[in-house]
């Protein structure tokens, strides 16, 4: 009985260095590569000029409130109390709208550079599986969250995916 113990215990250790030999880890700087494509200023002048399109609107809208506030404060004497009533109704709308596009302005800014961002990360994802393969890695993980306390260097192929992508070394 103990001789089958010890040759189970003895071919599991075996079959586990094996697979572990097998294994093949690599890490990459997805941030790193992001920062470096070309691509990358082409989405950020997209998002700085829709970030622009929604001040200009906010800008617009606050100026046709300030213009019928202007109004209001100047001709209200002379509306009836149902006037006075309808345009302070106006006027509370209006000023609800304007905050509630403030508040939605950065969502609105959000979302739209991560949809052009969307096919960058898809190009890096892309690349990054292509030398995974051809370097025979079982897997590649991200070292942009903190994630490691210590990795070596050697399995990094982040140089090789910049590389691949035309990026120049620094």
């Amino acid at each position: 009985m103990k001789i089958k113990y010890i040759s189970l215990s003895v071919a599991f250790m075996l079959f586990s260095i094996s697979m572990i030999a097998q294994s093949k880890v690599g890490t990459v700087n997805v941030n790193e590569i992001l920062l470096n494509l070309p691509e990358l200023a082409t989405v950020n002048t997209k998002v700085a000029s829709y970030n622009s399109e929604l001040e200009k609107t906010l800008n617009e809208k606050i100026t046709v409130y300030k213009t019928k506030l202007a109004a209001f404060k100047k001709n209200a004497p002379a509306y009836s109390d149902v006037m006075k009533k309808t345009m302070g109704e106006e006027l509370y709308g209006l000023e609800n709208n304007i905050k509630s596009f403030q508040q939605n302005g950065s969502q609105l800014t959000q979302l739209k550079q991560d949809d052009l961002l969307r096919p960058l990360y898809k190009k890096i994802s892309d690349m990054i599986a292509i030398v995974a393969k051809e370097k025979n890695y079982t897997q590649i993980l991200t070292v942009d969250g903190n994630e490691f306390a210590y990795v070596d260097e050697k399995f990094d192929i982040t140089a090789t995916v910049k590389s691949k992508l035309g990026i120049p070394a620094k």
